[in-house]
């Protein structure tokens, strides 16, 4: 059967095309044209945006389910939530924990991926640790965070090649450089919840390490060294060109002159939208748990984000992919073709997703339809149409 989306503004390439229709052939795009073409169904787009499906590169769990917590139901439950709001593609992501809560976790996502009915693509797991600096554990368990251990990641990256796709480190560590060259042709390493200078990010850096994990949050910056001022994470990944950025755009993270600043330094091709959420995105205000829900964290939910029980400090996001496309265009005055490159195009070519991210003839049938204010009005994953 052959689908075609007509009527609406395609956006492509971090473009805007308003005259052409999206012709899919089961559950690839067998066409972007202006061209009429024989088809079985059509979909009137009715002046919507007609966008490559978000893809989230780093979220823990939504509509009141983490990914943490035990078997393949609240994986899939979570992702399916966030499709919902424009995700059609996750990886889910675990913070530092033991060895055996990451092997179980991990096991728990190749489950996922296998019972998978398509109602989001699951692409992998995303490891947040445990290799991270104590010094800048944010709301992360500082007990478990230690430096690489050799035995204990080759076994890991062996036995569940092909599901763990992403893994964040702080390069600071001891061994932190054997750890990223072992793992590089596999396995996305990314620099986060570290206390590195400008000479821990470079060495990774031009080993290959592409990417930062939530910029600014749990991260250093200036410091100084006898007298010596030395940059941080932060400095590092701006002087770096070709280092991508995450960015937690919920406005509670970081405030809109905060993203304003690194969309001007950054520019639009070096930064991937994330909505790092917790359980409590798509949840009502109250009491809420940071990861597994048998031993997480007590939170409390309000304002927009997650806090700790204190209210000392940030304990999550409750951020949804349509909310940060909205936040930017609507509160930052970036344009939609922009904004939708930073959750698309980006984070697919941040994780060597060829097939995912854009609206071009041979890619995955994942697209999103939503209005101006960016309200999703339709997902389709993988050619099937969703319905909510």
């Amino acid at each position: 059967m052959i689908l075609k989306i007509s009527n609406g503004i395609v956006v492509s390439g971090g473009k805007l095309h308003k005259n052409k229709s999206v012709y899919i052939k089961d559950n690839k795009i067998l066409a972007v044209t202006e061209k009429q073409m024989p088809h079985d169904r059509d979909i009137d787009a009715g002046g919507y945006y007609v966008s490559a499906g978000f893809i989230d590169i780093h979220v823990h769990g939504g509509g009141g389910f983490d990914f943490t917590d035990g078997g393949a139901r609240p994986i899939l439950a979570a992702a399916s939530f966030h499709s919902e709001h424009g995700t059609t593609t996750v990886l889910p992501t675990m913070p530092a924990a033991e060895p055996m809560q990451i092997e179980q976790f991990l096991y728990d996502v190749q489950t996922a991926m296998t019972e998978n009915d398509a109602n989001v693509n699951i692409y992998g797991a995303h490891l947040e640790g445990p290799y991270l600096s104590k010094e800048q554990c944010g709301a992360l368990d500082i007990s478990y965070m230690r430096s690489p251990n050799e035995a204990e990641y080759k076994k890991i990256a062996k036995d569940y090649s092909g599901v763990l796709k992403r893994w964040t480190f702080a390069p600071e560590l001891s061994g932190s450089s054997e750890f990223y060259n072992y793992i590089k042709n596999n396995i996305v390493g990314s620099v986060g919840h570290s206390n590195a200078v400008f000479d821990d990010v470079k060495s990774v850096y031009d080993d290959g390490c592409r990417l930062i994990t939530h910029l600014y949050s749990a991260m250093s910056t200036i410091t100084r060294k006898q007298g010596f001022r030395q940059l941080g994470v932060v400095e590092s990944a701006f002087l770096l060109d070709e280092m991508a950025v995450e960015i937690i755009a919920d406005l509670r993270h970081l405030p809109a002159e905060l993203i304003k600043l690194i969309y001007r330094i950054k520019g639009v091709d070096n930064i991937c939208l994330i909505t790092d959420a917790m359980r409590g995105a798509g949840m009502p205000d109250g009491q809420s748990v940071l990861g597994n829900i048998k031993n997480g964290l007590p939170c409390i939910i309000e304002d927009g984000v997650a806090k700790l029980v204190d209210r000392s400090a940030f304990a999550g996001s409750v951020a949804t992919a349509d909310m940060l496309v909205r936040n930017c265009v609507k509160k930052l005055g970036i344009d939609i073709a922009s904004a939708v490159k930073m959750i698309t195009i980006n984070p697919a070519r941040a994780m060597g997703i060829k097939n995912k991210g854009d609206i071009k003839e041979g890619m995955d049938a994942d697209i999103v339809l939503f209005d101006s204010n960016i309200n999703i009005k339709k997902v389709i994953v993988m050619g099937r149409i969703k319905a909510y």
